[in-house]
């Protein structure tokens, strides 16, 4: 995508560097100018992606690290920052640059707003569907999770609202962290002729049958297009396996290939994979795969400005990813004639809650759900000096504070915390509301342990967890960020091999003694049969004992071997 593509979605002023303070500038944008999207070719798809239960508008900071190394190195998704922008000719200070990096975040935030809710969403899908006959709106996963609300309705209200919203077809990650019973009564019965579930890598543990469909068939101005799901790979290793007990999952490229050329033999003209890989797994897979048009991805929580061109045996695939927390519409529409794709136009729509009115009927859907719950979520726990968030390969200050409260109120010498992508961000001297801490830790898991571990062990897990993150192989990242660390400080040469990677392990100034045994408090175990507090009574308690937050100190370790790496910001 060229400078002038991305001046029209973005805005001619946001674009050609409108300063942030610019607030008459700013107020003289329209949502006209900026979702100004003209309709090409005849075939077209809307897609969101890791919403992760976000019904309302949040504040949302990007990555300031998100390291690529080998052949990942300086290409996106890996490039964050100043890096970012150049590589999309954008310039700091500006609305794109709020929309997709996190310079100058809590000023940006203030004078740009709040991203994503669904009410807004839905006035920008329908916006694209009015130009688009036909369109088929696309949900990537990780949708029914992430929120309290989320949690204690089983996923019911992110089911009623993706039906609101009018998804067309959607694939699966966390969605199975509320149990294959759960998510079979969903697909069965409120999905039931209303939205298609495929994942052509699911199956049965006995027999390898098909749990869901691999694809869907539509018919869109004359053109048969098919959709195959691709669901998370590391679903049973990621999360706990005794959830989905009798399925197995899996990257599955040879099946991937079988579908494909299933697909194109019942007629499919265009053939686009709905993804939760995440967007490095989903370039090798576009290299080794002939015969995908596109593959619209998530997981990873990309915000992808442009698709990436792939080239393989069978021809060029495009490769997108559309970020999180209903923050962005990916837009792709194919102009297809003779059989074939002649074109394609692309973009990555920001959803910017005070340029997008809020859509009634969902604004008043999203109401009703909440309502019962409202006093809960609005309880004031404590105020934060400092800006909380998550997002980044080793830690972020709202997950800090986590670890911070866990040794405290558990009294052990380390804490872990998951490196979960998931988890809105809150601007400094604001309310810690019930909401802000569920949003970062609503699982189903979500036991608080306190374990008793050598020095040996620590660093195992730790080096486990590295290699999820940074093998060199795509296909074996099976997991998040890195665990979030608290009390222990560590180095890390992210290229090194397995084993080789976690240095310097340190408490209190000491290098960790690999036989000595250290408490260690943490949560979201994995295994079956775990117990503990649920970690936002821990950490709700701590809150509301401490009234007062003061900014945190990020515990992120000594980076070996990246200097000058494009995934680091300046």
């Amino acid at each position: 995508m060229n400078r002038r593509d991305f001046m029209q979605v973005l805005g001619i002023a946001a674009a050609g560097g409108m300063a942030i303070n610019s607030k008459a500038a700013l107020a003289g944008q329209s949502a006209d100018t900026l979702y100004s999207l003209p309709r090409f070719g005849n075939v077209h798809f809307l897609h969101f992606t890791d919403c992760h239960a976000q019904l309302r508008p949040v504040y949302f900071r990007e990555p300031s690290v998100n390291l690529g190394l080998g052949d990942a190195y300086g290409r996106m998704p890996h490039l964050v920052g100043e890096h970012l922008l150049r590589a999309i000719g954008a310039r700091p200070n500006t609305r794109e640059a709020y929309a997709f990096t996190s310079l100058n975040f809590e000023k940006a935030a203030q004078t740009y707003g709040k991203v994503g809710g669904f009410a807004h969403l839905s006035t920008l899908v329908k916006r694209m569907r009015a130009s688009r006959p036909g369109a088929l709106l696309l949900d990537g996963g990780d949708t029914w999770q992430g929120s309290a609300t989320a949690l204690w309705t089983n996923g019911q209200d992110m089911v009623d609202a993706c039906l609101a919203l009018g998804v067309d077809v959607m694939t699966a990650h966390w969605e199975m962290t509320l149990g294959d019973k759960r998510v079979q009564e969903i697909v069965d019965k409120d999905f039931k002729g209303k939205v298609d579930f495929v994942a052509q890598n699911i199956k049965t543990n006995d027999f390898g049958d098909q749990v869901f469909s691999p694809f869907s068939m539509k018919e869109m101005n004359g053109v048969q297009v098919a959709i195959i799901g691709q669901a998370f790979p590391y679903t049973p290793i990621a999360n706990p396996r005794h959830m989905v007990p009798d399925w197995s999952f899996g990257i599955q490229e040879e099946n991937m290939q079988k579908t494909v050329d299933e697909a194109r033999a019942k007629g499919a003209k265009v053939v686009v994979v709905l993804s939760h890989n995440g967007m490095d797994v989903d370039l090798k897979m576009a290299s080794r795969v002939r015969g995908i048009d596109a593959i619209m991805g998530g997981h990873t929580h990309d915000g992808m400005p442009a698709p990436v061109v792939v080239s393989n045996a069978g021809g060029k695939t495009l490769v997108t990813n559309a970020g999180s927390n209903s923050k962005f519409l990916g837009v792709l529409d194919f102009d297809v004639r003779g059989g074939k794709v002649q074109g394609y136009q692309y973009r990555l729509l920001p959803v910017f809650s005070n340029l997008l009115p809020a859509d009634k009927d969902m604004d008043a859907l999203i109401t009703r759900i909440r309502a019962p719950y409202e006093a809960k979520l609005g309880e004031k726990l404590a105020m934060t000096e400092g800006t909380l968030y998550r997002r980044g390969n080793f830690n972020g200050t709202f997950d800090q504070l986590i670890v911070d409260a866990l040794m405290d109120v558990k009294q052990a010498e380390i804490a872990f915390s998951p490196g979960f992508r998931w988890g809105t961000s809150l601007l400094p001297n604001s309310a810690i509301t019930m909401e802000h801490l569920m949003d970062q830790t609503a699982t189903t898991y979500s036991h608080t342990t306190v374990s008793n571990l050598t020095g040996e062990m620590i660093k195992t897990i730790m080096e486990d967890v590295a290699d999820n993150l940074f093998n060199p192989d795509p296909y074996y990242q099976q997991g998040g960020d890195m665990v979030r660390v608290g009390g222990m400080t560590y180095a890390i040469d992210p290229k090194a091999k397995m084993g080789s990677r976690i240095q310097d392990m340190r408490l209190g100034g000491k290098p960790i003694d690999a036989a000595k045994v250290y408490k260690v408090a943490g949560w979201a175990p994995v295994a079956e049969g775990a117990q503990g507090e649920p970690v936002w009574d821990v950490v709700g308690g701590w809150l509301r004992s401490n009234k007062t937050v003061k900014a945190r100190k990020l515990n992120a370790p000594r980076l070996i071997g990246v200097k000058g790496n494009p995934g680091l910001a300046a």
